[in-house]
């Protein structure tokens, strides 16, 4: 379901960006057209949709019109042409009034520096935005208190921004965005201004945090690997026109221009895989009727020294090793079921990143079963596997 849509979205800075623009002719560079009209093209026909739910990530360098395409999105800057739709409203033929009551309901915003009032506690910070709306005291006070423990806050309350470190400060930034219970939030370069590992811990709790409250996301960033860390999608854009939208690897697989290709030449394709880029499929699985005998006979014939093990629905029961299976096989384990290794099962889902399945592969005696939310077994992972997979998207020369 769409959440924004933007139809060619045009922004012109300067004092007559309406009659400026009339004047722009198909192909033309942002540098001609300063030259010709005297006024700056800051974003050019920007077209797409952000779905609900979705992280949606616009990145480029200093100067490509990221930060001012969000700012069209709810009308900060307004467009020279082009629409913003959001819910099916058009934003841009909204009247003051409409504009301001739109703005409240529907977008919390965080900012790079953080934005903190530093005469207000870290409290009264997080209740700004639904002060503005006239929410009651006692109301307010709540959901600012629910949304500081929602980012780990709870206990700072009566602090003030200057006792708090930067990622706190800006914890509270996103906790007054989400006070208001906004349908999207906007993040400008929210966690640029952050030391580099106070700016993982942000993305890392921003990402756990979407998980429980299921917000719609924009996000700008000049950084590559926060953008494939945080993006669903990615809008990739140079001197204000967008050169590609496309998922994570369809940005890295496939990089639609050379400044695309030059900005993801050197990524460590480890922080973008998953456990279900390089897994196989586990062709070869047991059921706990087939016994022993059956297990070792299909380790055989495959040449692998260990099996999973499913129920009729497919979901991981566990793993035989080859010489527990043959001990069941010379009397020397009671059943198969007692063979079955259920505790030792080194299991992850299939969007793990391969940066964090690497060091585990190391360090275990049989594959890594990939299963998803209700344990059915998807597919297996080993060193072949992975290997495989990074040589095949030119990680490996």
């Amino acid at each position: 379901m769409e959440k924004i849509k933007l139809e060619g979205v045009t922004k012109v800075f300067g004092n007559h960006p309406k009659k400026s623009f009339a004047k722009y002719k198909q192909g033309m560079t942002r540098d001609e057209f300063k030259e010709k009209t005297g006024h700056t093209l800051g974003v050019l026909d920007a077209s797409f949709s952000i779905h609900e739910g979705e992280k949606l990530v616009v990145m480029g360098l200093s100067g490509s019109g990221k930060s001012t395409l969000l700012r069209c999105i709810n009308r900060l800057f307004e467009p020279t042409a082009g629409k913003v739709i959001i819910d099916g409203i058009d934003v841009t033929a909204l009247e003051a009034e409409e504009l301001r009551l739109l703005r409240q309901k529907k977008f919390g915003m965080v900012f790079q520096r953080f934005a903190l009032l530093p005469h207000r506690t870290v409290l009264k910070n997080t209740e700004f935005g639904l002060e503005v709306q006239n929410i009651d005291a006692a109301v307010r006070e709540e959901k600012a208190r629910e949304a500081l423990e929602l980012v780990g806050l709870k206990g700072w309350e009566d602090s003030y921004p200057n006792q708090l470190s930067g990622g706190m400060q800006q914890r509270v930034g996103l906790a007054r965005a989400l006070a208001v219970d906004p349908d999207i939030l906007l993040m400008d370069e929210a966690f640029s201004a952050l030391d580099p590992l106070i700016r993982t811990e942000m993305q890392d709790e921003l990402l756990s945090l979407e998980s429980k409250v299921n917000k719609t996301i924009l996000f700008i960033t000049h950084d590559l690997d926060e953008a494939l860390k945080i993006g669903d999608r990615i809008v990739m854009m140079k001197d204000g026109r967008i050169v590609q939208i496309g998922t994570p690897e369809e940005i890295l697989m496939s990089p639609a221009t050379e400044y695309v290709e030059r900005f993801v030449e050197n990524v460590d394709m480890t922080k973008v895989l998953t456990a279900k880029d390089v897994m196989v499929k586990p062709v070869s699985i047991s059921y706990p009727k087939d016994g022993p005998r059956t297990a070792l006979h299909r380790m055989k014939e495959r040449g692998i020294s260990s099996i999973f093990v499913v129920d009729n629905e497919r979901k991981l029961k566990g793993i035989v090793l080859a010489e527990n299976a043959k001990e069941c096989v010379e009397g020397s384990a009671k059943d198969f079921d007692s063979v079955i290794e259920k505790i030792d099962v080194m299991k992850v889902q299939p969007d793990a990143p391969l940066q964090d399945i690497l060091p585990k592969i190391a360090d275990i005696r049989y594959p890594i079963a990939v299963v998803d939310d209700g344990e059915k077994l998807l597919g297996v992972i080993v060193r072949g596997s992975v290997i495989a997979g990074l040589a095949e998207r030119g990680s490996i020369q």
